[in-house]
């Protein structure tokens, strides 16, 4: 520890003099107008047990009561500027202490938001493209899984068995059978994946069975990889996933609806493992596994995902936390397809006063509920106190420099929320259920609150797609369940398309997913792998009325029903039907 004791008038020429010197020189010569700064020089041995002493309160001692080893301490003398030369000195500058850097006061007013916000009058010619194409559900699955993500898992696996000494020689068509067979394991699942291969009749899938042989999928599953062991970032902790979380993220932006409204929020992968970046969180669904953050448009549609690794591997910036991080993350994915006034939504995990100022700094709306820690002490009504008024009150403030507004509104419970483009203005009436009455009341409802409830569950919505049907195969790497994860969130992204561009054809969830397994398993098995024999049952698909699609191909053939020439066939069934054969060969 060094001390430091401000002192006038020393003109000894020693270079290194004892402390208690000097204090009795101070005392001799008070009369001299010089200042001077005297240092206690640490000492020889800064390894001694009185380093770690209290030094006690420098007020209320005087220099006969400082212990004798700081007493007989040297001490280095600086000269304060009265021009002699000190040459014989030993000089030592004072460090100066840096003041606290005071924020300014936030100056709040009670009156409603002005925002400068511009509207919304973007277009989506990319979505107006897809409807013309008239694409299938494989079509739309395969632009997120698209060739050149396809051919990269095929690579790396394939790379990955030869470090292992295994002669893989993985093709694009049978990674294709794998994908529908996890994908057909969301809607028909076996207590053991063996059994899809079992001949018993209470257990025998020959969609399954006749597509690849149970140790040839066992062996693919098990080398299933994505990334060049030799080239991992010992700083990422998903560095074996990171080129397809790249590629993904890749392609749901180049083929998000763009909408003004967007949700972010965290979502969860279960998993169960020993992995250390999985985490605990009681109020999920999913209470155990990946946490992931997303940012969704309002109908579920999953536009950008980072799985969370904690601010050990991930540092905040801007003086945020993590979650707010995440969102200026996420908004700067969302400008690199223009520089538009969106509007982001999310919960009280991220939300804070600092976060709404640099996001209205980079033009973009958000609005979402807030702790009361964060609202940086705008000074509204106690909760207490607005609990004991009428359902429906609220009190509100305005940041005057940066036009944003936190509104305390009492509901079933007190909430608050943070808004810098939304105001109270128009205050509603809503219908709300009450739990004392058993009955339904009228109750007001700022602007903002209304405008949250309605768009803020674009996470949500997207997690329940999941959970309905997700992969349920799971391997012993750590990042199956992950993958999975992945699948299940492409094949939701396919189907939101579907219901964009096919509303006049729609199908649900299920049949969308049915379609996609269905097509892989029965159009895209290698009937040539090394130890197959050529077989496939007749199946019961061409009657099933389910996914059943015309498309265009280059190489005429005959058609199924009049035998006739013909350049378009079914997708699912693989055989060339005419148009106007259609409906007939899939009836008869």
């Amino acid at each position: 520890n060094r001390d430091v004791i401000a002192g006038r008038g020393i003109h000894s020429k020693v270079k290194s003099a004892k402390l208690l010197e000097v204090l009795n020189a101070m005392e001799e010569e008070e009369s001299n107008s010089n200042r001077e700064e005297i240092f206690i020089a640490p000492p020889d041995n800064a390894a001694g047990e009185f380093t770690d002493e209290d030094s006690g309160d420098e007020d209320s001692q005087r220099g006969a009561h400082l212990p004798g080893s700081v007493l007989h301490a040297s001490v280095l003398c600086e000269d304060s500027g009265t021009g002699e030369d000190n040459d014989d000195l030993e000089l030592q500058p004072a460090k100066k202490r840096q003041k606290a850097v005071v924020k300014p006061q936030r100056i709040w007013t009670k009156r409603d938001i002005r925002p400068d916000f511009g509207s919304w009058t973007a277009s989506d010619p990319h979505i107006e493209d897809l409807k013309s194409q008239e694409l299938s559900p494989v079509g739309l699955f395969e632009l997120f899984f698209d060739e050149g993500t396809i051919n990269f898992i095929v690579n790396e696996t394939n790379r990955y068995a030869w470090q292992k000494n295994v002669n893989l020689s993985l093709t694009a068509q049978e990674l294709k059978c794998v994908l529908g067979i996890l994908i057909l394991s969301g809607y028909i699942s076996y207590p053991r994946r063996r059994m899809f291969w079992e001949t018993s009749p209470d257990s025998h899938h020959h969609l399954v069975a006749d597509a690849i042989r149970r140790d040839r999928f066992e062996l693919i599953f098990s080398y299933l990889h994505f990334a060049d062991n030799s080239e991992l970032d010992a700083g990422d902790r998903f560095a074996k996933v990171r080129p397809l979380i790249i590629r993904m993220n890749c392609n749901f932006q180049k083929h998000a609806p763009l909408e003004e409204f967007y949700s972010f929020g965290e979502s969860m992968c279960e998993y169960f493992g020993h992995r250390g970046s999985k985490q605990l969180h009681r109020g999920k669904p999913v209470r155990l596994g990946y946490k992931i953050w997303c940012g969704t448009t309002s109908r579920g549609y999953l536009v950008w995902f980072e799985p969370s690794q904690g601010t050990l591997f991930t540092k905040p910036d801007r003086s945020l936390d993590l979650g707010g991080s995440m969102v200026i993350k996420f908004v700067d994915a969302l400008q690199e397809r223009g520089f538009l006034p969106y509007h982001i939504f999310f919960d009280k995990v991220f939300t804070s006063v600092k976060l709404m100022s640099i996001l209205r700094k980079k033009g973009v709306k958000a609005t979402g509920t807030v702790r009361e820690y964060r609202t940086e002490r705008c000074p509204l009504k106690d909760p207490k106190e607005l609990r004991k008024m009428k359902r429906g009150s609220f009190d509100y403030k305005v940041d005057e420099s940066e036009e944003i507004i936190v509104c305390r509104w009492h509901d079933s419970s007190v909430v608050n929320i943070c808004s810098n483009a939304v105001g109270i203005e128009p205050v509603r009436l809503t219908s709300r259920h009450s739990g004392a009455t058993k009955t339904r009341t009228q109750v007001h409802q700022p602007s903002l609150v209304k405008l949250y409830q309605e768009k803020v569950g674009g996470v949500g919505r997207m997690d329940q797609n999941i959970a309905r049907y997700k992969v349920k195969i799971r391997g012993m790497k750590w990042y199956s369940s992950f993958i999975g994860y992945v699948i299940d969130a492409a094949l939701n992204n396919a189907w939101q398309l579907h219901r964009i561009c096919c509303q006049d054809a729609q199908v649900d969830l299920l049949a969308f997913r049915r379609y996609v397994a269905c097509v892989y398993l029965e159009s895209n098995a290698d009937t040539t792998s090394q130890g197959r024999r050529s077989r496939r049952l007749e199946t019961e698909s061409r009657f099933d009325m389910v996914g059943h699609w015309i498309i265009h191909q280059d190489k005429r053939t005959r058609c199924a029903l009049c035998h006739s020439q013909t350049n378009t066939r079914c997708e699912k069934c693989q055989k060339g039907v005419h148009a106007k054969c259609f409906r007939e060969y899939h009836i008869r």
